[in-house]
């Protein structure tokens, strides 16, 4: 008895000079290998996989008045889970019953996390720190924070500095209020409009979403994660999620490997390159396989060819989705092996790899395999400084959401919007006139912003209303709502003809809306479910396919019982995907969308309705002009498609159109040889109008003769340059070598030599200059 109580008190001793000593993880001296390695070799297997699991978030937190404490649910899945990253903690929508009244506001969402942060610090056997990530495809989603336009919006502005310039808020508003790793840029190409994520994207083409993803990325800290305002930026979604069978969101992908090297892998490869570190996996299948269970994605390419050294997280349950939505595996334990063996490290929602530890003990998997992908995700930890500064400055947290952040976004706003008719040059609008402002769109808060977006606060969205209110005098601008964008049953269309027969213009302003509210349901996933007998406003975001595009409701009739009227009408979108145009096209004086445009839309489409801006939007995506001739992105290989029996296939509006107030001419292309497969291509533009504006230049190639059919035309640089009236500039671009490349019959990446086309314009239906080059 003395011997076993004299080895126990030496015991005791010994772990109490351990608690004196640091330990060689948490030595800031040592590199991170060094302490990653350490550190592992004093975790359990339990605590390894907690590390791999992310849990909802949003309920581990309960206020306090002016404090914010951990809750029991959060201390239960720390305890028995050993969870090592939350999502969406500072969430708050509909989905997650958080709003502005038991949400949290910047400051509070600091303080939790740093209480959670220091429950775990304090509370678990080795202290490791927590990973906060957060959804950030166009803004924080959390209240109070800056709302930037969509994806689809923010390309719409063919700007990498707007992009990168939205990139530096979003990641000092994450960061600032203790989160660390950031959902998005969303990568997906979308080739089918009726798909309900189109918002997100960045539209059809692979170098503009490649390019504006980029800058976004280098925004948010170009992977350089000793910054204090660097995020972790997780691109969406891996592969091809953006051209799934009918639109249907997660539907299967029939994408060929060629397309897939030649279109769909290169944006991600280029923003990886920018610095993102995770890649998040996606709901579809391709070819059979699920993407969160592909070795050839995450293993042989991902990391064998492409070098990447972040981390793979899977979509929200996207691996049980292996087993209940694929029934590739036969329970969700064996969906778990499949994909931890296909190279995913982070099982985002946490059931599936929660089953691991059982499957170590079984012999199913190894431990080995567990410390590969923990060690990834610790790496990561480690390089953000997290074990040496876990938490962040309450008192900073007052930044997010400020008046610069505000004018970053209302700047990008003003890029985007595009006007695609203006006949008899009816704008810019005078301001002394008389206008009657009507529509579902008019004066409707969340319906400008798009999915992926928290309650707002009274007056900080600008609606098209409040816009055209500040250009004219109060009794200059009456409103009537008219319809709803799908209600039609509360409609007061007489009260709209009314108002426009009062009016010298009218601006009708109709589309969709991914706005949620507290009447749809949901999916686990957090897609909305459609529901034939909801009467919300929602068409569109995550889990809202449709089968058509044209407009919902009774907008169709309002524009067109306002049109009989006779009053000059001016017709703007809002959308999250391209609608259906043709009645407007045709039938409207002026014609502009401006997708979701983020919390400053309203005031930027005024601005440029009243002539203080002039619009430079160009179109990221192809408008159909109907949706039998789906798919029509502009990039399809050779043969040019044909006209139908019913109609052109050209669409109503080609990739990257877009109107100005002004207009330019394209003189003086020339081409020279700089090296092997290196050619500098300069031109001209004169702004030949009266204002000053700015012009989208655009440099497409054609490969003439290949050994594997080649895309009519492909674009491969471009230029948003401010041109003063009468001014000319001269552009400059420089092809390389891998702007020549293609993938040839043995799928490898070449050059093959022979003539390309180089062709400059201002869309990809508008070439003004043609020249050739020689590759070797």
């Amino acid at each position: 008895m003395k011997r076993v109580l004299s080895v126990s008190i030496m015991a005791m001793m010994t772990l109490a000079v351990m608690g004196q000593k640091k330990l060689p993880y948490k030595d800031p001296s040592l590199s991170v290998e060094e302490r990653v390695s350490d550190l592992l070799s004093r975790m359990t297997l339990e605590e390894k996989i907690g590390q791999m699991r992310c849990t909802l978030a949003w309920n581990y937190y309960e206020i306090d008045g002016n404090k914010v404490v951990p809750s029991e649910s959060f201390k239960k899945d720390i305890a028995e889970g050993n969870i090592g990253m939350l999502w969406a903690t500072y969430r708050a929508d509909p989905w997650t019953q958080k709003s502005l009244s038991n949400g949290l506001n910047p400051e509070l969402a600091a303080k939790a996390g740093n209480a959670l942060q220091r429950y775990v610090m304090e509370h678990t056997r080795l202290g490791i720190p927590l990973f906060l990530a957060e959804e950030a495809p166009h803004g924080h989603m959390a209240i109070g924070t800056t709302v930037f336009p969509t994806g689809l919006g923010l390309a719409a502005t063919w700007s990498t500095e707007a992009a990168e310039a939205m990139g530096r808020v979003v990641g000092k508003e994450v960061r600032l209020q203790g989160g660390h790793i950031s959902y998005g840029p969303v990568l997906d190409l979308s080739r089918d409009p009726r798909w309900s994520r189109v918002e997100e994207s960045m539209g059809e083409d692979p170098v503009l979403t490649g390019e504006m993803g980029a800058a976004l990325v280098r925004g948010l800290g170009g992977g350089d994660l000793s910054k204090p305002y660097s995020t972790l930026a997780t691109l969406k979604h891996f592969i091809a999620y953006g051209t799934t069978e009918g639109g249907q969101n997660g539907n299967q992908s029939i994408v060929g490997q060629r397309d897939l090297l030649q279109n769909f892998f290169p944006p991600f490869k280029k923003v990886i390159d920018a610095g993102a570190l995770s890649i998040m996996t996606s709901y579809n299948s391709l070819d059979g396989i699920p993407s969160s269970a592909s070795r050839d994605l995450y293993t042989d390419l991902l990391r064998r060819q492409w070098g990447f050294k972040g981390f793979v997280v899977s979509d929200l349950y996207s691996i049980d989705g292996i087993w209940e939505t694929h029934h590739v595996a036969k329970s969700r334990q064996e969906a778990g092996i499949m994909a931890l063996q296909a190279g995913v490290d982070e099982d985002l929602g946490g059931k599936a790899f929660g089953e691991l530890a059982d499957a170590v003990r079984k012999g199913l998997v190894s431990e080995s395999e567990i410390d590969v992908a923990c060690g990834r995700i610790l790496t990561k930890k480690f390089e953000m400084g997290l074990f040496d500064h876990p938490y962040v400055d309450v008192k900073a947290a007052k930044e997010v959401g400020s008046k610069a952040h505000e004018a970053i976004a209302l700047d990008a706003a003003r890029k985007l919007v595009t006007l695609l008719k203006n006949q008899n040059h009816i704008l810019p609008l005078r301001k002394d006139i008389r206008v009657a402002v009507i529509g579902p769109n008019a004066d409707n808060v969340y319906n400008m912003l798009g999915d992926y977006t928290s309650p707002q606060p009274d007056g900080k969205v600008k609606t098209i209303l409040t816009g055209i209110r500040s250009k004219l005098p109060e009794a200059n601008v009456t409103y009537v709502k008219g319809c709803a964008v799908r209600d039609t049953a509360h409609c007061d269309i007489a009260a709209a003809v009314e108002a426009a027969r009062q009016a010298d213009v009218v601006i009708v302003a109709v589309g969709g809306s991914s706005a949620r509210d507290f009447k749809t349901s949901y999916k686990a996933t957090g897609a909305a479910e459609a529901d034939i007998c909801s009467v919300s406003d929602m068409d569109c975001g995550e889990g809202y396919d449709r089968a058509t595009l044209s407009l919902l409701g009774r907008q169709q009739e309002l524009l067109e019982t306002l049109h009989r009227t006779g009053k000059p009408m001016v017709v703007v979108y809002i959308e999250g995907r391209p609608m259906d145009k043709s009645w407007a096209a045709a039938h409207a004086d002026a014609l502009l969308t401006a997708y979701y445009p983020g919390q400053e839309g309203g005031q930027a489409i005024a601005d440029v309705l009243f002539g203080d801006v002039n619009p430079a939007g160009r179109l990221p995506i192809s408008v159909p002009a109907h949706i039998g001739q789906l798919p029509v992105y502009y990039n399809k290989r050779a043969p040019l498609p044909h006209n139908y029996v019913e109609m052109t296939a050209k669409p109503l509006y080609a990739f990257g159109y877009g109107l100005s107030y002004t207009t330019f001419g394209y003189a003086n292309l020339q081409i020279k040889k700089a090296g092997k497969n290196l050619f500098k291509v300069s031109l001209d533009v004169t702004n030949t109008g009266d204002r000053d504006g700015e012009e989208v230049v655009q440099l497409y190639l054609h490969d003439q003769v290949a050994s594997v059919v080649q895309p009519v035309m492909q674009l491969k640089h471009f230029a948003r340059v401010a041109i003063a009236k009468g001014e000319t500039r001269k552009i400059e671009f420089t092809i390389t070598e891998e702007d020549l490349r293609i993938i040839n019959r043995d799928m490898q990446s070449v050059v093959e030599p022979g003539d390309f086309e180089v062709m400059v314009g201002a869309a990809s239906d508008d070439i003004r200059l043609r020249g050739m080059l020689t590759a070797e």
